[in-house]
């Protein structure tokens, strides 16, 4: 018997990449041809670099990030309420037989990177490592 850990644990299917990819692309090609009238949208450049999809294809989440990083809570908030308009325009782009429900959040995987490589470049790491510590210390 599976239970909800098992389930959100397991790695995602090819069915379910290839619908994320293909809800991406669309919602990229309408935020790039200026399709949304929102003028928050219409002030930033917004990009998408994933989306997942839930196991029954039936919502999508979509991480965003404007370029620069700048006002990702408000880039979120602007694609929240456009989210009906953005699902409709995905509806009409893709042949999927269910629209799945479009959910928006910030992408936090440069800041991660970011945090990670600052603490690889730590003197107590590169002390650890061997890599570049205070002289003497070894």
């Amino acid at each position: 018997m599976r239970t909800a850990a098992h389930a959100s644990a397991k790695a995602p299917s090819q069915r379910q990449l290839r619908v994320g990819e293909l809800i991406r692309h669309a919602l990229a090609e309408l935020l790039a041809r200026g399709e949304v009238h929102d003028p928050d949208i219409e002030a930033m450049t917004i990009t998408i670099p994933e989306v997942r999809m839930s196991p029954d294809l039936k919502l999508a989440t979509c991480y965003v990030m404007p370029l620069g990083g700048r006002d990702a809570e408000k880039a979120v908030a602007a694609l929240q309420r456009n989210q009906r308009y953005l699902r409709g325009a995905v509806g009409r782009t893709l042949t999927l037989r269910y629209t799945p429900d479009l959910r928006f959040r910030v992408d936090d995987t440069f800041a991660e990177g970011d945090r990670i490589d600052a603490l690889l470049r730590s003197d107590k790491v590169r002390r650890d490592t061997g890599t570049g510590g205070p002289p003497g210390d070894d």
